[in-house]
């Protein structure tokens, strides 16, 4: 039953708005007011459709200090918050001011909203998915999908503190949204002036369009949006961003924000109907010059993504100009098919460490054409700029490479430095690139060219690219505000997100058989463990060269499985923390297999367990993140090492005895690729398949405190390759 409030009488003051008191799901707004919420309440969106509905245009809201709008209790899981804040349906004119919400499925949703105002909005704390990947392991499960959002998939599938559709000449500026998965969701929205924000520190996307044209961003704050990363084991980013601009975005401007430290920096997409995928394929759609096209990406800080400073594909007439691009996990620029783009006066710096031999470095284009890259200044790149062709590739039969004609031909490299560069041009296939002017100092190579590639030299200058002229609003300076973070090492992520670097953490960051180490970030001198588990000890340690940062190690007597939980307290800093430890020694054997392919012939393949070119050893762990290598690259033992067996195409066979407690048990694992584990004779976790790495669990009794004999096998056929294998109480 709606709550429908009136308004009080009584002015708060003279001249003031007059107050509603927020006590209860359902309140309508038709007038301007200001809402007033008693401390520590939780109001719940308990009908799905907004707790606070704006019902009619041209008014004023405004919360009172210290109010917050708060949909579910702080200590329930981000995961589970439902419900919807403010909701604005078809009203014009609109102004929100001031609040802070929390809890919410989606802080302020709001469609058919024509010259809405937002400002000095708090709106963190909203939802966000638990994620799966760990400090060990990637877990493909945590990728975002952003290629289809006509329904509504972005809201639906991952929530956001601030969605807006449908809507024209909006404004968001002075807002603040952290701890959160998507900040800003701009789905179908036009001449919006999106400023002087900062959403950092979130899981998803800082600022995220989809058909959305001809809006200024500039001044933001988008530091930290990012997930899918541990420093010097993967760096995947699973799409997440600081700016994301999905189907044919156009004309927008994205100006002096900072996005640092996000999956991609930006990342721009033409769009599945651009391309002419289905379901949104259409005979009559024209895919002539079909993209994100037009945008303006200017004075932005786009440094130490996981993965690229630019990302934007099948798209035209872009410029990316006077950015910084630095420390980028794979590239600096990535532009897959893209046309007619200007990339000038950027600084393109360190680029490439974690990419391929095909994607690395400062900018690589893959049958580009028309693009001018003129003025940039490239520094310690695994490769400058990388142009290639790849002629089995498919997309030419595609709607959209049948409408464009994608080549690589009349592409310019121009007056740029290159200076220390691992390689400074590469060109493979059938490209076509002109260069003038360009200064080489220091490089381990100037250029790599094939034989099919045409390369043209000339001697006359190139004029620098006139700046456009562009209205940058904001009064806040965010490229630069973060510079003490700067570096990748930095991304510190966590089940919930990246960490803050402000507030206290408590993080398991290595384990092994009989040990496991947590690091304690920011928490003083009045730390208190509190902790429960038999048969272990624990001890705290400095960190060392971590800056100060602490280390508690906790370690097994004796072998065994042994379940543990502490309590951190710091404070105001209240943590439980649980785990367990697993003291098991395992005999592992390692082999190379070539003509017994596991999936047609296990005996066969378990058969090579005892020949004479397998490697047997003793391990406390089955946690092995192979990546692209070996067994024999695990440093597990001399033998192994010597064995020299590659990263296609081994097994391993692990087996031990352990004693266990009456109870129910869970074998967890991450395979990449076939993975089989069984307990006595009871299969436990079966996928003998060829997959990305997978999360598996399966669980077992023991009736009574016994011995009992587990085996694993795991099988690689090519490719990334990873095992983890972890034995904990399931009651």
């Amino acid at each position: 039953m709606q709550a429908f409030l009136t308004f009080a009488m009584a002015m708060a003051q003279m001249g003031g708005l007059p107050e509603i008191r927020v006590d209860a799901d359902n309140v309508v707004v038709k007038k301007s007011c200001r809402l007033i919420i008693a401390p520590g309440a939780i109001i719940r969106d308990e009908n799905g459709d907004g707790v606070i509905h704006i019902a009619a245009s041209d008014v004023t809201v405004e919360f009172e200090n210290g109010s917050v709008l708060r949909g579910s209790s702080p200590d329930e899981r981000p995961d589970g918050y439902r419900g919807y804040g403010i909701r604005i349906d078809g009203h014009k004119n609109v102004t929100i001011r001031g609040g802070r919400i929390r809890g919410f499925w989606c802080g302020i949703h709001a469609k058919d909203a024509d010259g809405l105002t937002l400002e000095d909005v708090d709106a963190s704390d909203m939802r966000r998915g638990r994620l799966k990947s760990t400090l060990m392991a990637e877990n493909a499960v945590d990728w975002l999908r952003p290629h289809h959002n006509d329904q509504n998939e972005w809201l639906s599938k991952y929530g956001a503190a601030i969605c807006l559709e449908d809507s024209k000449r909006v404004t968001v500026r002075r807002c603040v949204v952290r701890d959160g998965q998507n900040a800003l969701i701009l789905d179908r929205v036009a001449e919006a002036k999106v400023y002087d924000n900062d959403f950092s520190f979130n899981s998803g996307w800082g600022i995220a369009l989809w058909r959305s044209s001809r809006n200024l961003i500039s001044r933001n704050a988008l530091d930290f949006c990012v997930r899918g990363y541990s420093h010097g084991v993967y760096n995947r980013g699973q799409d997440s961003a600081g700016i994301l601009a999905f189907e044919q975005c156009h004309r927008n401007v994205i100006a002096q924000n900072s996005a640092t430290h996000c999956g991609d920096a930006f990342f721009g997409f033409c769009g599945m109907e651009a391309l002419g995928h289905p379901p949104l394929a259409n005979s009559e759609f024209d895919h002539v010059r079909a993209g994100c096209n037009d945008n303006i990406l200017i004075g932005n800080d786009f440094s130490y993504a996981p993965a690229h400073g630019i990302e934007m594909t099948f798209s035209f007439g872009n410029r990316y100009l006077n950015n910084r691009l630095v420390g980028n996990g794979i590239s600096g620029i990535w532009g897959g098919y893209s046309q007619d783009t200007l990339i000038a006066g950027n600084q393109i710096e360190g680029n490439g460490e974690m990419g391929s031999e095909i994607q690395r470095g400062g900018v690589n284009i893959e049958h580009g054409a028309g693009n001018r890259i003129v003025n940039n200044a490239f520094k310690g790149n695994r490769c400058g700029v990388h142009y290639w062709v790849n002629d089995s590739s498919d997309f030419s039969d595609h709607p959209w490479g049948l409408a464009n004609l994608p080549s690589a031909k009349v592409n310019l490299i121009a007056n740029n430095t290159f200076e220390n560069e691992d390689l400074a041009l590469h060109l493979r296939g059938k490209v076509e690139v002109t260069l003038i002017g360009n200064t080489m100092a220091g490089c381990r190579r100037d250029i790599d060219a094939d034989a099919e590639a045409v390369v043209r030299r000339q001697e006359s200058r190139v004029s620098t690219p006139e700046a456009p002229s562009v209205d940058i609003l904001g009064d806040a300076r965010p490229v630069g505000a973060r510079q003490h973070l700067r570096g990748r090492e930095n991304i510190v992520m966590t089940e919930w997100g990246p960490w803050n670097h402000a507030s206290p953490l408590a993080r398991l960051v290595r384990t092994s058989g009989f040990q496991h180490v947590y690091e304690l970030r920011r928490i003083d001198d009045a730390l208190r463990i509190n902790f429960k588990g038999r048969g272990l000890v624990h001890t705290i340690h400095p960190g060392g060269s971590k800056g100060g940062v602490r280390e508690l190690v906790i370690k097994a007597e004796a072998s065994g499985v042994y379940p543990y939980a502490f309590d951190v307290e710091a404070g105001d800093y209240q943590k439980t923390v649980s785990g367990t430890i697993q003291a098991i020694q395992w005999n592992a054997t390692f082999f190379q297999w070539s003509d017994h392919d596991p999936r047609d012939d296990i005996e066969g393949w378990r058969g090579l367990e005892k020949s004479n070119s397998a490697v047997s050893i003793l391990t406390e762990t089955l946690n092995f993140n192979y990546a692209q290598r070996g067994p024999s690259d695990q440093n597990l033992s001399e033998a192994l090492t010597n064995a020299k067996l590659s990263g296609d195409q081994f097994g391993m066979i692990a087996r031990t005895r352990i004693r266990l407690t009456k109870g129910t048990w869970r074998i967890s694992t991450i395979s990449d690729d076939g993975i089989r584990v069984m307990v006595g004779s009871k299969v436990v976790v079966d996928d003998w398949t060829w997959h990305a790495p997978k999360r598996h669990e399966g669980e077992f009794a023991i009736e009574d405190d016994n011995e009992v004999d587990i085996v694993v096998e795991h099988f690689e056929l090519k490719g990334h390759s990873i095992l983890n294998v972890e034995l904990t109480r399931a009651d």
